[in-house]
């Protein structure tokens, strides 16, 4: 047995060399695989990173315009118009595309179109409820962007 192993001790010895190459051969292309998936992960992080700065940048240089009622008592109303954005809106309208039964014509001709809204500024127009009108009203805003492009938004405020 001793002479056998003596015999055959360097072919042995070769094939759990073999054995031991071929393993760290699969562990090597198994790490480079994972080294991949973690490459192609990291550029789908980049581009969603990348893609999220330029909605927040151009959020920066956009308005964005709001309306709802406040309660002044006893039926009526102020119909308030507000600068949620983070950049000033020039120009700003207002339009009521199923018609106006509740904001007073002469307060929004005195008042509209407003030159400029800064971020956080509002307008308030008179408005009065009575019991034909509706409790909610389809108001179009209408505004232009620093960059002069035009914006519009429909709310429903409601009472």
């Amino acid at each position: 047995m001793k002479e056998f192993l003596l015999q055959y001790l360097s072919e042995i010895i070769a094939f759990l060399a073999l054995l031991l190459s071929g393993y760290a051969s699969y562990r090597s292309l198994k790490f480079k695989k994972s080294e991949q998936d973690l490459v192609e992960v990291q550029k789908k992080l980049n581009l969603l990173m990348f893609e999220k700065e330029k909605r927040e940048a151009e959020q920066i240089s956009k308005a964005d315009l709001g309306a709802n009622f406040i309660s002044t008592g006893n039926h009526n109303f102020r119909l308030k118009i507000f600068n949620k954005g983070k950049a000033p809106a020039y120009n700003m309208t207002v339009e009521f595309p199923d018609g106006n039964d509740m904001v007073d014509e002469h307060s929004i001709k005195q008042k509209l179109p407003l030159e400029k809204m800064e971020q956080g500024q509002s307008v308030e127009l008179l408005a009065s409820y009575g019991s034909e009108s509706k409790m909610k009203l389809k108001i179009e805003l209408k505004w232009q962007n620093e960059d002069g492009y035009e914006q519009n938004k429909i709310v429903y405020p409601t009472i």
